[in-house]
């Protein structure tokens, strides 16, 4: 039986942080899903950096493998130490997915994906010992010395989705029909994609980074348990003309030379139409104007504000008659910027 490096498996270090782990695992399992990677290896290669992931995301299992030291290479000839039974009790593992928007959905496999090694440390290998299996939705069965199975009743697990949005639907509210693509392997290996449609509330109002769950729309549930939830993560797509700033909106406001210097009345747009804008004279490029209310709806039926950022702009090509107006100006003008 060869040694499982799990932490080169997944390139990280051995003080990698939950987070980093998930990062690099979501990565690799991008790079080499079978149904994205149609090379030779790419499906030894997912079932290695799913095993790995399985051992070193889970805080149990993570320590057991570590008070095995760090000197074992990948590859070398491996025996569990004579009292490892009695050091550890052996933990139950379960499958899951990674669930993302379109086609990024990744799911660990049955049983028969994990290594000898694995099986050997963890359960599933001899001596008789209790294993459960879990699909990637959360369902499973339990097998137990004789082999047995029997139904397990349990939760479908919970599904997270990005859900992009504009800023429009943002402020107005929207309904939103979505499709997701869930791929989920049976306990045999047998992968099974399936299409499921939702159809989405968005509020007026709604923030980026805003939580919606769908009851009951996740992963289907086993031996006659609930189905889980499916939890979209809403993000604003970037606007042409406003940054958002939590309930707030900024955008540049481009003025002439004159509408600077003499002051102006202009009309801009907002979300929910144009309003008129007093410029007042002497306005400096960089000078920020409030517009009270004019931002997306906030709690209690309040509204964020819109910030205007003035910006001079100057024309690129002049006319003869705005050639001669500068001209003249410059002859006559005693402001100088540099003093």
């Amino acid at each position: 039986m060869k040694y499982e490096d799990y932490y080169k498996t997944l390139g990280v270090e051995r003080t990698a942080t939950g987070e980093e782990l998930q990062k690099a695992y979501r990565k690799l399992a991008r790079k080499y899903h079978p149904d994205l990677n149609k090379a030779p290896e790419a499906e030894e290669k997912f079932k290695a950096i799913n095993e790995a992931y399985e051992v070193l995301s889970d805080t149990e299992k993570r320590s057991q493998y570590d008070a095995l030291g760090s000197n074992w290479r990948a590859g070398q000839d491996f025996q569990p130490p004579p009292d490892w039974e009695q050091m550890f009790q052996r933990a139950h593992f379960g499958g899951g997915s990674f669930q993302g928007q379109g086609a990024e959905q990744f799911s660990f496999e049955g049983a028969g994906a994990f290594s000898d090694f694995f099986q050997t440390l963890f359960g599933g290998g001899a001596g008789g010992h209790a294993a459960s299996f879990v699909d990637p939705f959360g369902g499973g069965f339990h097998t137990g010395a004789s082999g047995r199975t029997r139904p397990e009743k349990r939760k479908g697990r919970d599904l997270e989705a990005r859900l992009e949005i504009t800023l429009e639907e943002a402020f107005h509210g929207a309904k939103k029909d979505l499709s997701f693509e869930l791929l989920s392997s049976s306990p045999s290996g047998e992968r099974h994609s399936e299409m499921k449609n939702y159809s989405v509330k968005i509020p007026a109002g709604t923030k980026n980074g805003t939580r919606i769950r769908l009851s009951g729309q996740g992963g289907a549930g086993v031996g006659g348990g609930p189905s889980g939830d499916l939890h979209l993560r809403v993000e604003i797509a970037r606007h042409p003309r406003f940054k958002l700033d939590e309930y707030n909106l900024v955008a540049t406001l481009p003025l002439t030379p004159w509408e600077a210097a003499l002051g102006a009345s202009v009309n801009i747009p907002t979300l929910d139409g144009t309003v008129r804008v007093t410029i007042p004279p002497g306005a400096q490029s960089g000078q920020k104007l409030r517009v009270k209310n004019k931002g997306l709806p906030a709690k209690k039926g309040e509204r964020g504000n819109l910030y205007l950022e003035l910006k001079i702009v100057v024309p690129e090509k002049l006319t003869e008659g705005e050639r001669e107006t500068f001209e003249r100006l410059k002859d006559i003008s005693t402001f100088d910027p540099r003093k």
